[in-house]
C-alpha cells in the first residue's frame, strides 16, 4: 500500500473529521471565552477588588540594554488563568451532558437455559403418547 492511499485511508476515516472540527470549533470558543473573560469578567472583578486594571498589574524586575523596564506581567497570567478555568469547565459540562445523553447499549437478548433432565423426559414422553 503507498504512502498516499494510506494517508487518504487515515484522513477519510470518521474520527479524523470528527477530531478536526472539534479543533475549530474548540479554537473559537476558546477565543470567546478569553473575551468573556477579559471584556466582562475582568473589569468588573477588578471594579470589586478597587479599581485594578488586571491586564495592567506587573512587576519591573530590570530594564534592558536599551533602558526599557523589563516587566513581569502577572495580570495577564491570571487572566489566562482564568480563561483556562472556564474552558475547563464548559468543557467538563458538555463531555457531562454528552455521556448523560448516550444510550445504555441494548441488553443481550435473553437466552432460554437449556432444558432440565426431567424437561428432556417429559418431552420424550409427550412424542411416544403423540405417536400412539
Amino acid at each position: 500500500m503507498s504512502l498516499a492511499s494510506e494517508f487518504k485511508e487515515f484522513a477519510i476515516k470518521g474520527n479524523v473529521v470528527d477530531m478536526a472540527v472539534g479543533l475549530v470549533i474548540g479554537a473559537a470558543f476558546g477565543k470567546i471565552v478569553s473575551s468573556l473573560v477579559a471584556d466582562v469578567i475582568m473589569p468588573p472583578l477588578g471594579l470589586i477588588i478597587g479599581r485594578v486594571s488586571f491586564n495592567k498589574l506587573a512587576v519591573q524586575i530590570g530594564s534592558s540594554p536599551q533602558g526599557k523596564p523589563v516587566m513581569l506581567e502577572y495580570g495577564l497570567f491570571i487572566q489566562t488563568v482564568f480563561d483556562f478555568v472556564l474552558i475547563a469547565l464548559a468543557i467538563f459540562f458538555v463531555v457531562k451532558l454528552i455521556n448523560r445523553l448516550k444510550r445504555a447499549p441494548a441488553p443481550a437478548p435473553a437466552v432460554a437455559p437449556p432444558p432440565t433432565k426431567s424437561e428432556e423426559l417429559l418431552g420424550e414422553i409427550r412424542d411416544l403418547l403423540a405417536k400412539r
